[in-house]
């Protein structure tokens, strides 16, 4: 196939932000060195924002400078706010990301206001970002379902995705937070959001507590989607969206992008490796079924 699909690894920030075993920044650095080996080209370093809220995620500027922000690989951060952005600069991170929802409840759950806050907020770091020659990525949460508020409606995703990539954003990643999707749900809102934003510019960041991520990524791609996030071993969840489980497992959409005919350059043994020693240091196996198939425990 002719089409090349993007992974973002998400692990080193959205696969730990919700493991009870916090890392020190020399594990987490260790862990995003490893991702790069593999042949990932895009791997999240971590997340600016206040300890005291998300403590896996404290000392991110300690991880930054451990790695080779000059080099070719991607290393966003997500920033909530201009304070956030700064450290990110004076770090010298080259990508960030901002962090919006499409539920005016977990809003106000995830990052304390309301979305129209949020998107004001939200204008005002991509503009000072994009002025810094910065490459800057839009989240958005509950695509399909909140905890709080049950279904979304695709309009309401396609408003806040729309108002992202008018401020500049140049990706908006589509989160699927409590993994409620199945295709039908994630076509719906993929048509809903491709009147507002190119398909070219959308992402894929799908869940897995129901077991349809797999299913829901392929059913993106059919529709045109050709960057999806992932995480290896299947880490993660929110702490601000009780019974979320992990994302998909990274080794298992590169394995089902091999049997689709993609060649994503992502080594699957070492990427396996990589998901039973991460899962090791936070004290559990990994949620990947193929990694469990193909087990081979670090020693």
């Amino acid at each position: 196939m002719s089409a090349q699909i993007r992974i973002v690894e998400v692990g080193p920030r959205d696969g730990l932000q919700n493991e009870a075993r916090a890392l020190d920044p020399a594990a987490r650095i260790d862990l995003i060195q490893r991702l790069a080996a593999t042949g990932l080209s895009c791997i999240e370093a971590g997340a600016l924002v206040s300890p005291a809220r998300v403590p896996q995620m404290a000392a991110t500027t300690e991880v930054l400078a451990g790695l080779d922000l000059a080099g070719p690989r991607r290393f966003p951060v997500l920033v909530p706010n201009l304070q956030g952005l700064a450290a990110a600069r004076a770090a010298g991170a080259r990508d960030i990301a901002v962090f919006g929802a499409a539920s005016e409840t977990f809003s106000r759950h995830n990052i304390g206001c309301d979305i129209a806050t949020s998107l004001k907020r939200f204008e005002a770091v991509v503009d000072a970002a994009l002025d810094a020659g910065m490459r800057v990525r839009g989240y958005v949460s509950c695509v399909v379902g909140c905890p709080y508020e049950g279904e979304i409606a695709p309009q309401q995703v396609a408003d806040v995705a729309g108002a992202l990539y008018t401020m500049g954003c140049e990706e908006i990643s589509l989160g699927d937070t409590i993994g409620a999707g199945t295709p039908g749900s994630i076509l719906a809102m993929l048509d809903a959001v491709g009147r507002n934003v190119p398909m070219a510019q959308l992402a894929g960041h799908y869940h897995d507590t129901r077991g349809m991520a797999i299913a829901n990524i392929y059913a993106s791609i059919e529709a045109g989607v050709r960057c999806f996030d992932a995480s290896v071993g299947g880490l993660g969840g929110c702490p601000y969206a009780p019974g979320a489980s992990g994302n998909v497992a990274t080794e298992e959409v590169v394995w089902l992008l091999a049997g689709l005919g993609y060649r994503t350059g992502i080594d699957l043994d070492r990427l396996i490796d990589t998901a039973w020693h991460i899962c090791r240091l936070v004290g559990r196996e990994p949620q990947s079924k193929l990694a469990q198939c193909m087990r081979r425990p670090p020693a």
